[in-house]
């Protein structure tokens, strides 16, 4: 998965990127998907606890409710959190939210790419005929990313996508010859490939947005090995409730995983092609910092394709 780096080397001092670093947030104002559990509830409460607004988007409007009187009481009763209701397994869905969330919100100064689903044991399609983990993580987001894009871009925002060290497991490269896997299904290799599908998307994005000079950033980061209920499902295979027991004592709290993804959003002088996360042990745990970057996370060639394939898929063409 990469070494990382050396405390000594880490841009923000031995410790690594903390929240001390940030100031207030206030009039500042985030779209963050998934925040009901895990690293998304984090971030969302830290955002908020700076005097942040933020908007979350959420499957269930009943579990968005909840977290919502949570941050209350937490935090405060004039805590500015409101949710809209959006499945990624639903393009349609999609569309609706984010028509939603430009009704309801004048600028967004980052949208942060959280959601994710993992390791479904057995090959799922969503409605629109992806495979579950594909649709979800890299198409449902690419287009929410497109069809918001020109009011981050207006209010000189960033766009943060949460990857995972996945991307250097399985292929390591995008299998566009099956992406639903309709020939040897395996719930691992597949969650990996759909994270690797959201890095390069990520970067290429990143290209795009700076070869045509706007005013906006794209990050890509990881939250390290966190605890958190993304696999916490009925359909989470054997084997990775063995990696989840081999891994669970070099975890890290869902806080510290959280982060990664904070300090993309809100944090000056960020790098084009790089990877930021935890940087110790594997990049699971440890100081936030650069991570080593593999090229085939870089492959402008693959990203051309996968942004055209993208497009056809979401009946979406965008560009910055």
């Amino acid at each position: 998965m990469g070494g990382g780096q050396s405390q000594e080397t880490n841009p923000f001092g031995p410790d690594g990127w903390t929240p001390d670093r940030l100031g207030s947030l206030a009039g500042k104002t985030y779209v963050i998907t998934g925040t009901t559990t895990g690293c998304g509830y984090e971030a969302a409460k830290l955002l908020l606890s700076k005097g942040a607004q933020v908007l979350m988007l959420n499957r269930s409007a009943e579990r968005s409710g909840q977290v919502m009187e949570k941050y209350r009481k937490e935090i405060g009763p004039d805590v500015q959190v409101s949710a809209i209701t959006m499945d990624l397994a639903v393009l349609s869905s999609v569309r609706e939210a984010a028509k939603a969330v430009l009704a309801q919100v004048p600028k967004i100064d980052a949208l942060i790419c959280n959601a994710a689903i993992a390791q479904v044991s057995t090959q799922k399609l969503t409605v629109d005929g992806f495979e579950s983990q594909l649709g979800v993580n890299h198409f449902a987001h690419f287009l929410l990313c497109g069809l918001l894009y020109e009011r981050v871009e207006k209010s000189n925002g960033r766009i943060v996508v949460v990857g995972s060290n996945g991307y250097n497991m399985g292929l390591r490269k995008m299998n566009f010859d099956d992406l639903n896997f309709d020939r040897g299904y395996q719930d691992f290799p597949v969650y990996c490939q759909s994270k690797l599908a959201q890095m390069i998307f990520g970067y290429e994005l990143q290209r795009r947005v700076r070869a045509a000079g706007k005013n906006l950033q794209v990050q890509v980061c990881h939250p390290g090995a966190s605890r958190t209920e993304l696999a916490k499902d009925d359909d989470v295979s054997c084997m990775m409730q063995t990696m989840l027991t081999l891994f669970s004592p070099l975890g890290q709290s869902a806080e510290h995983g959280s982060w990664p993804e904070v300090m993309c959003a809100t944090e000056d002088n960020l790098l084009p092609e790089t990877y930021y996360g935890p940087t110790q042990r594997m990049e699971m745990v440890g100081p936030v910092g650069k991570c080593k970057l593999e090229p085939h996370a870089l492959d402008a060639e693959a990203a051309k394709k996968l942004w055209t394939i993208s497009e056809e898929k979401t009946g979406l063409k965008w560009s910055p």
